[in-house]
């Protein structure tokens, strides 16, 4: 696990030393055991690279690398899994290859010489990004994992190209000037990440998931000259579901071993190794296979919170004692919960707002003071069926869908004229009748109803509506950062998936790569941990996509094939219970602690001078919010994230 950064650029090749040292620091917490860097002066090419040390701890593990004949240069972010079965394969094959260590990056370029780019990538279990650069005809391309686990930027900027991990790389090149992208912007206050391929910046983008793009050099300027996949989702879906298991027993017994050897895989490590353990299915899963392939006791980290609504140590506890781990549970309080959110802006690259990024970057801080590597459950709730929308959206489509639209739009309509006061007075009597006190926020409930209402007109953009905030969001905007193609993405139709499938299809097109595995890379990496996902081994999920939507689900709970196996190792009491996130109560806070913080990022003046937001429309939803009738958690926090990521970044 590690980062890279690089340019081509025939105005600062005379300088190139010290400017690759400044992207290289940018990215010091992706790897701080080692720094290197190599540069073409020939074709204006620089490349810097940050190594955390994972396998083959010596300098033959170092980068970037030089292939055997020469010819290549790579940036190897990431890890092969299966590195050692393909060593002994290309052993049988070829005779006496001179190995200089035994790092999985030597193997790939070795890989790379004899079957090129594409086919040595389709050979490798793992995560990575990769930059390669071909010194023969001097071409760069760059690849990325069938997931996109790792991050991969690239772009033009004033006077050069550049690409690598990170974009505080690209902001230490000399003029950055990129303006902020209309389009990204608000994409991402709707879904509170930037999608590939965009980024916060025009002019950069990001490789997407299973991609390969190649770029030319000719005397410093770079064109883009092709771009492929060596392994597409959609393609591999329809290949799954032509090729279906024949019974829950097939289904199961090899989703199992197939579970088994991906975990036996990603243990492979020169350095501590251990796990998240949250005490849900998919984390309890991971451990209990780990502890299966292990004779010592698994390194196990759970962290919890004062607040017992947002406390699930209690349940991860429990499973540890069963499992027998070696487990660290830590308590926080709010105050070292609260102490992360000025750093958030460095942490993440470019704005990113899923507020599980807090407890996300404080379990990695704890899990780095005992190990290097840590395992976790990711990836298990989109590609097993686990999130409860999956069910109940499919239930409001099959109820609205025989309904006229141009009926649900007057419906909707008539919801939001019905005035506030009558929906105070029904939240006091449902109160009332409960004999309890809190917050329901009736009214703004029936609000994003009665929107919704307005805009769904398929499955798709009942989807997107569930995983949105606003329908349209240039209301929050100034004139001159609104944009017509802002409000949603546009997600693929795939005629062979049912209705949940599909979910499950766009949560991982979007959702996953762009939202989850965001928050935990950049979570980590700024602890200089390295996390490994089990359930995202490509054959784990051709595996779960073979299995037909009935084998996953039944009685609006899904993942039945994990519940089953896991129930083989601990007892079903442990783990059934309702889900629940990893949430923190940011929408208190924003009323309490967090307020000044907030206050400050939403002066008027401040918003006024830098001229991208409407300062009235930002008002409405902060005062909504602090009356408390209104819940505008993600919203806000979505706002005051790019506020502060502007405030930090400003070059």
């Amino acid at each position: 696990m590690c980062g890279f950064a690089g340019y081509i650029s025939q105005k600062y090749s005379s300088h190139s030393d010290l400017l690759l040292r400044s992207m290289s620091q940018a990215i010091e917490h992706r790897g701080p055991d080692h720094s290197g860097t190599w540069i073409d002066t020939d074709a204006s090419f620089c490349l810097a690279f940050k190594r955390l040390a994972i396998l083959d701890l010596s300098e033959a593990g170092n980068q970037p690398m030089i292939s055997i004949t020469g010819r290549y240069v790579i940036a190897f972010n990431g890890e092969i899994y299966n590195y050692q079965l393909l060593k002994k394969d290309l052993e049988k094959e070829y005779d006496a290859i001179d190995w200089r260590g035994n790092s999985d990056t030597e193997l790939l370029l070795f890989l790379i010489e004899k079957y090129g780019l594409n086919a040595a990538l389709q050979k490798c279990v793992g995560m990575f990004a990769v930059a390669l650069w071909d010194r023969k005809h001097n071409h760069l391309s760059l690849a990325r994992d069938r997931f996109g686990e790792k991050p991969l930027y690239y772009g033009w900027l004033e006077q050069g190209f550049v690409f690598g991990s990170d974009l505080q790389s690209f902001r230490k090149f000399p003029n950055f000037s990129n303006k902020i992208c209309k389009k990204a912007l608000g994409l991402y206050l709707n879904y509170s990440y930037v999608p590939a391929p965009l980024s916060i910046y025009e002019h950069i983008f990001k490789i997407e998931p299973g991609q390969i793009i190649k770029f030319s050099s000719i005397s410093g300027e770079v064109s883009k000259i092709s771009e492929s996949w060596y392994w597409k989702i959609e393609e591999q879906l329809e290949r799954s579901k032509a090729n279906p298991f024949t019974s829950n027993e097939e289904a199961e017994d090899c989703l199992h071993e197939t579970l088994r050897d991906s975990v036996k895989l990603q243990l492979i490590s020169d350095v501590p190794l251990g796990a998240f353990l949250s005490g849900g299915i998919d984390s309890s899963l991971i451990v209990s296979l780990m502890q299966e392939n292990s004779i010592d006791p698994v390194k196990t980290f759970t962290i919890g919170f004062e607040d017992k609504k947002f406390d699930e140590s209690l349940y991860a506890k429990k499973i540890a004692n069963h499992l027998r781990t070696d487990h660290t549970e830590v308590i926080l309080n709010p105050k070292e919960a609260l102490e992360v959110i000025p750093e958030i802006p460095n942490i993440y690259s470019e704005p990113f707002a899923d507020s599980s990024q807090i407890p996300t970057f404080l379990v990695s801080k704890i899990a780095k003071s005992s190990v290097t590597v840590s395992l976790s459950g990711d990836g298990g709730d989109e590609i097993f069926a686990g999130y409860n929308r999956y069910y109940w959206g499919e239930q409001i489509w099959k109820k609205i869908n025989w309904t006229p639209f141009w009926a649900r739009r007057i419906a909707g309509r008539f919801f939001k004229k019905i005035p506030s006061s009558v929906y105070d007075g029904a939240e006091m009597i449902y109160n009332s009748l409960r004999k309890a006190e809190g917050i329901s926020f009736l009214n703004d409930k029936a609000i994003r109803l009665s929107d919704r209402l307005q805009f769904i007109n398929s499955e798709e953009s009942l989807y997107t509506s569930l995983c949105t905030e606003w329908n349209d969001v240039n209301h929050l905007l100034s004139k001159d950062f609104q944009s017509k193609d802002n409000s949603s993405q546009s997600f693929q139709h795939l005629d062979f998936l049912s209705g949940v499938e599909h979910m499950m299809y766009w949560d991982i097109s979007s959702y996953l790569k762009e939202d989850i595995l965001t928050k935990v890379d950049r979570a980590a990496m700024a602890n200089s941990l390295e996390t490994r996902a089990p359930f995202l081994d490509h054959r784990v999920a051709e595996v779960a996509w073979r299995m037909q939507e009935s084998q996953l689900t039944a009685n609006f709970k899904g993942k039945l094939p994990l519940r089953s196996i896991l129930n083989k190792y601990i007892p079903m009491e442990l783990f059934e219970r309702p889900k629940s996130g990893f949430g923190i109560p940011i929408g208190n806070w924003l009323r309490g602690p967090l307020f000044s913080w907030a206050i400050d990022l939403l002066d008027e003046q401040k918003i006024n001078e830098e001229g991208i937001f409407d300062y009235v429309a930002i008002k409405l939803l902060w005062s909504q919010h602090q009356s408390k009738k209104f819940d505008h958690t993600v919203k806000l926090w979505n706002i005051l994230i790019f506020r502060a990521w502007m405030e930090t970044t400003k070059v």
